[in-house]
C-alpha cells in the first residue's frame, strides 16, 4: 500500500465503496464532523476515562476503551457485557454528545440501512502498535440472538488498517486503509462477518497527534 491510501481525504464524500455484501465504507463521510466529535471524545473521556480491559482469558487489551449512551460495553475476567453504568465509577455512561446519533443514523441509511436507533457508542484509542484480534460483534443480539441492526464504526486520527472477513474465523480476510473520517457500515449478510484491525503504524495525526480514535456505535437488544 501507498503513502497515498493512507492521506487524509482531499476531496468530500462521493459513494459508498462495497467491500462485501452487506458492508462499505464512506470514505470521507464523517470529515465534516470530525472536528464536533473530537470534541465530543474529549467530553466523554473527561467523565468516563479511558482504560485498557481485560478479557475473560486475563489478557489486558492494547486498545483503551470508553463508551457512551444508554449502554457500554465493557470486559473483565467474568465476561464481556453492555452495562447501563461504568463499571469504575457506578455512573451512568455519558449521554451521546450532540451530533453522534444523527451521523450514525446518516451513514447507516446512505449504506442503505434505514432506522438505525444506536443505544451504544464505544470509544477505542489506538496508539503505536495497537490491534484488535479478528471477532465477531456477538454480545449485542440479546436473548433472541437479533442481529439485524447493522454496525456503524468512524475512524479520526491516524490511518488504519481494517481486517474484514467471513462468518468463520478462518475465512480469508481482506485489508482496507481507513484514514481520518471514513466510516464503516456493515450489517445485513455481513453482520456477523470476522472483523479486526491491523496493529497501528507510527505517526502523528495534524489533530489527534500519535493516535487513532474509533467510534463504533451498535443497537443492544435487551430483555423485556
Amino acid at each position: 500500500m501507498t503513502g497515498d491510501l493512507f492521506a487524509d481525504h482531499a476531496e468530500p464524500y462521493r459513494a459508498p465503496q462495497p467491500i462485501a455484501p452487506g458492508a462499505a465504507i464512506l470514505r470521507g463521510f464523517a470529515l465534516p464532523e470530525a472536528e464536533r466529535l473530537m470534541q465530543g471524545i474529549s467530553a466523554v473521556i473527561t467523565a468516563a476515562p479511558l482504560r485498557h480491559l481485560v478479557t475473560p482469558g486475563g489478557q489486558t487489551m492494547s486498545v483503551a476503551m470508553s463508551n457512551c449512551g444508554p449502554l457500554g460495553w465493557t470486559s473483565d475476567r467474568h465476561g464481556y457485557r453492555y452495562t447501563d453504568r461504568d463499571p469504575v465509577s457506578s455512573q451512568p455512561w455519558p449521554a451521546m454528545p450532540d451530533g453522534f446519533l444523527a451521523l450514525a443514523q446518516r451513514a447507516a441509511q446512505e449504506a442503505g440501512f434505514a432506522d438505525f436507533a444506536p443505544n451504544a457508542c464505544l470509544i477505542n484509542r489506538y496508539q503505536t502498535g495497537a490491534r484488535m484480534g479478528l471477532h465477531q460483534d456477538r454480545d449485542e443480539g440479546g436473548p433472541a440472538g437479533d442481529f439485524t441492526p447493522p454496525i456503524v464504526s468512524i475512524s479520526l486520527g491516524l490511518p488504519a488498517v481494517f481486517l474484514f472477513g467471513g462468518g468463520q474465523r478462518n475465512n480469508a480476510t481482506t485489508r482496507w486503509p481507513l484514514a481520518h473520517g471514513d466510516v464503516v457500515v456493515w450489517g445485513g449478510p455481513a453482520r456477523l462477518a470476522f472483523h479486526g484491525v491491523a496493529p497501528l503504524k507510527e505517526g502523528r495525526h495534524p489533530q489527534l497527534g500519535a493516535q487513532r480514535m474509533n467510534l463504533t456505535f451498535r443497537c443492544v437488544q435487551r430483555a423485556h
